[in-house]
């Protein structure tokens, strides 16, 4: 009953992906943006700032993991709602907790419940951007991820104006909770109702929810989920360890205001959203291995030259170049493990797992670590880690009969 949608349904599904996109990059950023005012209303150090990414985290990796589960039970459509609602019911609980109670605990509950809608919404959203790339037959993986890029930018820009203005952390994250979960609610209804979708049917011959689980967990078995893993493993830990602790390295690494940290934070951002925007047809003129190969020197070359940087401008040209380097490894890896249509939603869930592992658990790890020697000499782990996944790109080559990222063969 897989109905052929006209162009009219693919485009309002693709827009309304694109809002799903647009709504967590949007809620994660005004998050991190605020990390140095929730440091101060707790009067808590940058250890207990990482156990609180810890918690975010933690609680991410447990919606990654329970997505395929929502997506099998409910579709697409509730269960982006379900996704949505969640993290946005947390980005209100930490406006409680970091300004109005002054409280570390419901804080870290807030951050949790945050870290639980944005996994699960994470891994929908992503399948459902790999459907409508299988659908058109071009890559538009970057374009999604751009969008969210647009969101962290957005979220990043109000940010410092919120901190400028000296408006309280509570009010700015409940207005930014209520515009995710309305965005959220008018979007999901442009999503199409498909099998692919694991919408659930009384057709005799879809899969029951045991053969789906079944087929869950026998990605786990596949080697190219692990080399694809690798991949995003390097760029989520580029990409994750710019968010939490770019500001704080600017600040206290090279001695800048809280000002130039969320400026630099904000070039990370446009230096990403620009060639995610941008990435879709360099990756189908020169396919996906090839332009992560070169993506993978780009982040690690930026990154030496911040880590080096003698003033702030050169810092910031660093920046750019690391923002540009670590923008398609998550989007093409979520590509490639969508190559297979049947399998799509397992190994999405699988490599987004691993992706987001790093993105998540590597800047608590990493504040742990700065705290011993700190913040700038850390960052070579992320140098060391952006190499690694370069020489892993030749995972991502598409799978026969797939139509998306090979590139053009002169």
């Amino acid at each position: 009953m897989d109905t052929v949608l006209t162009r009219t349904q693919l485009v309002a599904w693709r827009t309304a992906i694109f809002v799903v996109f647009f709504a967590t990059g949007l809620g994660f950023a005004t998050w991190a943006a605020r990390v140095p005012s929730v440091k101060a209303n707790l009067g808590i150090n940058d250890f207990e700032v990482g156990l609180l990414l810890f918690a975010s985290g933690a609680a991410s990796i447990l919606g990654l993991s329970l997505a395929n589960v929502v997506l099998a039970r409910w579709g697409a459509r509730r269960g982006l709602l379900m996704g949505l609602a969640t993290f946005a019911i947390g980005i209100v609980l930490v406006g409680f907790g970091a300004d109005i109670t002054a409280s570390f605990a419901l804080t870290a509950t807030g951050l949790a419940v945050m870290g639980l809608g944005m996994g699960a919404t994470d891994v929908m959203m992503n399948v459902e951007g790999a459907a409508i790339e299988q659908a058109s037959g071009k890559t538009i993986m970057p374009l999604f991820h751009a969008l969210f890029s647009l969101g962290t930018v957005a979220g990043a820009g109000v940010g410092v104006a919120m901190a400028a203005w000296q408006v309280g952390v509570a009010p700015h994250l409940w207005i930014v909770g209520c515009l995710v979960v309305v965005g959220g609610a008018v979007a999901v209804t442009f999503v199409p109702r498909r099998e692919v979708n694991e919408d659930p049917t009384d057709a005799a011959d879809t899969p029951s929810r045991r053969e789906k689980f079944a087929a869950a967990i026998a990605v786990w078995r596949d080697p190219r989920t692990y080399a694809i893993g690798a991949i995003m493993l390097g760029m989520a830990f580029a990409e994750g360890g710019a968010n939490d602790w770019l500001p704080l390295s600017v600040v206290d690494g090279h001695g800048g205001t809280e000002a130039q940290g969320a400026i630099a934070l904000t070039v990370f951002s446009v230096a990403m959203t620009a060639v995610r925007a941008l990435g879709g047809p360099l990756v189908d003129r020169f396919g996906r291995v090839w332009t992560l190969r070169i993506l993978a020197i780009l982040a690690g070359g930026g990154l030496v030259i911040f880590i080096l940087a003698p003033s702030m401008p050169i810092a910031l040209i660093g920046v750019a170049l690391w923002g540009m380097g670590a923008s398609l490894g998550f989007p093409l890896g979520m590509s490639a493990a969508a190559d297979d249509p049947k399998k799509a939603a397992a190994s999405v869930s699988a490599a987004a797992t691993i992706g987001y592992v790093a993105f998540l658990c590597g800047p608590p790890i990493l504040g742990w670590i700065s705290h011993q020697i700190g913040l700038l000499p850390t960052l070579w782990i992320l140098v060391a880690l952006i190499a690694l996944s370069g020489f892993a790109s030749g995972a991502a080559k598409p799978i026969a009969g797939s139509q998306v990222g090979a590139g053009h063969h002169h």
